[in-house]
C-alpha cells in the first residue's frame, strides 16, 4: 500500500482530526492535528503533510507527516474537534473542555480557554469528582460536550460560563454528540440509545428517543450525513454499523455487521456521503461504498491483498432516495474494503477529508493517505 505514509510517534493516538478547508480552497488538507491517551504524559500535536517540493517524478506525495508543534494536555484525549482553521476543542479524562489555538505564524499551540470541571460526579469542586468528557462536537462559536456524568453542556467559545447544562440528561453514559440542525443535537449512550435534544425547548427532556432492540449495546460513535440530515450512522461495542432514519420508527433501518470488536468512529464522508468509513478495536478500518453502478468503481478498489465484500440491505420504503435507505438490494450492493490488510492494534480514530484520510492506533503510529479515490 504505497501510498500509505506512516509515523511512529511514540504514543497511543486517540484522535486525529483534519484542519478544516477555507470555503473557497481547492487543494487537499495540509495540517492535521493529533491527541493520545493512556500515556503519562499526553499531547496535543499539529502535523503537516503538504510539501510540493516532497513530491517524486509522477507527482505523488512522498514523505511523513512532520511534527510542527505540541503541547502538553493533562488526562487521556477524549476526543478533539477543530473549532476554526486556529482552534481546536479537546475534551479531557479529568472532565475538563479545553481550547488551544495554533499560532500558525511560530508554530506554537497554546491553551486559550478552559472549563475546568465541565463535567464531574458528584460535586463540580471536589478533587476527585471529576467525570471524562467523551465527545465534543462544534458549529462555532458553539461547543457540545457529553460526557461518563450523563451531562450535556452547551458553551459558547469565548464564554467563561456553560450557556445552557442539562444536568441528568442521561442516566447511563454519553459516548458521543453531534449537531443535526444549529438549535438540535443528538447523543448515543451506553444502553444502545439515540436521543434527539432541541435547544429551544427549555425543559431538560429528549425530544425523540431511539434504541437498539433486544440487548442494550453501548453505542460509542455517532455521525450525520452531511446533505441528508434525517440519515445517521452509528457504531457500538458490538462492531455493527447501524443506519437510522430519525423521520420515522424508533429503531435503525438497517444493521450491518462489521467489525469483530468495538467501533470506535464513524465518519460519512463530508463531500462524497455514498462513501462511509469506519474504524475497530480489531484493527481494521472499513471504507463502505454505496455509490450505485459497482462496476464504475475506481480500479484500486479491486487490487489483491485487501479484502472487498458485497452486501445487500433491503429496508423500508423511503421518500428520499439515498442509498443509505434504498429498499433496491439488486440495485445498491455495498462494496466493503479494508484499508488496513495488516491489522494489528486498535484503530481508535480516523478523518477523512477530500482525498485524504488520517487514521491513529494504539500502535503508537499515525497513518495518511492522500489518494483515497486515485
Amino acid at each position: 500500500m504505497e501510498e500509505v505514509c506512516a509515523r511512529f510517534v511514540s504514543q497511543k493516538i486517540s484522535k486525529a482530526r483534519w484542519r478544516p478547508l477555507p470555503a473557497a480552497a481547492l487543494q487537499p488538507p495540509e495540517l492535521f492535528a493529533t491527541g493520545s491517551w493512556d500515556n503519562e504524559d499526553n499531547r496535543i500535536s499539529v502535523w503537516s503533510v503538504g510539501d510540493a517540493g516532497s513530491a517524486d517524478l509522477n507527482g505523488e506525495y512522498q514523505g511523513e507527516p512532520q511534527l510542527l508543534c505540541d503541547i502538553r494536555h493533562n488526562g487521556d484525549v477524549m476526543d478533539m474537534q477543530f473549532l476554526d482553521q486556529e482552534r481546536i476543542v479537546v475534551a479531557s479524562s479529568t472532565g475538563s473542555v479545553t481550547v488551544f489555538r495554533h499560532h500558525q505564524n511560530n508554530q506554537t499551540l497554546s491553551a486559550s480557554h478552559r472549563w475546568e470541571n465541565a463535567h464531574y460526579h458528584a460535586d463540580q469542586y471536589t478533587a476527585c469528582g471529576g467525570a471524562a468528557c467523551t465527545g465534543v462536537i462544534c458549529n462555532n462559536p458553539e461547543i457540545v460536550t457529553v460526557g461518563e456524568d450523563g451531562r450535556i453542556n452547551l458553551f459558547r467559545a469565548d464564554q467563561k460560563d456553560a450557556v445552557r447544562t442539562i444536568d441528568n440528561a442521561d442516566s447511563s453514559t454519553l459516548h458521543a454528540v453531534t449537531f443535526l440542525r444549529t438549535t438540535e443535537i443528538l447523543t448515543v449512550n451506553s444502553i444502545g440509545q439515540l436521543k434527539i435534544w432541541d435547544f429551544r425547548q427549555q425543559r431538560n427532556e429528549p425530544a425523540q428517543i431511539f434504541s437498539l432492540t433486544g440487548d442494550r449495546v453501548p453505542l460509542h460513535c455517532v455521525d450525520r450525513h452531511p446533505n441528508q440530515q434525517h440519515i445517521v450512522a452509528t457504531g457500538g461495542q458490538d462492531g455493527m454499523l447501524s443506519i437510522w432514519d430519525i423521520r420515522q420508527g424508533t429503531m435503525p433501518v438497517s444493521l450491518l455487521n462489521a467489525h469483530e470488536a468495538e467501533m470506535w468512529e464513524v465518519h460519512f464522508h463530508l463531500s462524497n456521503p455514498d462513501h462511509l468509513f469506519t474504524c475497530s478495536e480489531d484493527g481494521s478500518l472499513w471504507h463502505w461504498d454505496t455509490s450505485t453502478d459497482v462496476s464504475e468503481k475506481p480500479s484500486f478498489l479491486h487490487q489483491g491483498g485487501r479484502s472487498t465484500a458485497y452486501l445487500s440491505h433491503s429496508t423500508i420504503n423511503q421518500s428520499v432516495v439515498s442509498a443509505w435507505l434504498s429498499n433496491d438490494p439488486t440495485k445498491d450492493r455495498m462494496e466493503i474494503t479494508n484499508l488496513i490488510p495488516n491489522q494489528t492494534l486498535s484503530v481508535n480514530t480516523l478523518d477523512v477529508l477530500g482525498p485524504c484520510l488520517v487514521y491513529g492506533t494504539d500502535a503508537e503510529a499515525i497513518y495518511v493517505n492522500r489518494q483515497l479515490f486515485a
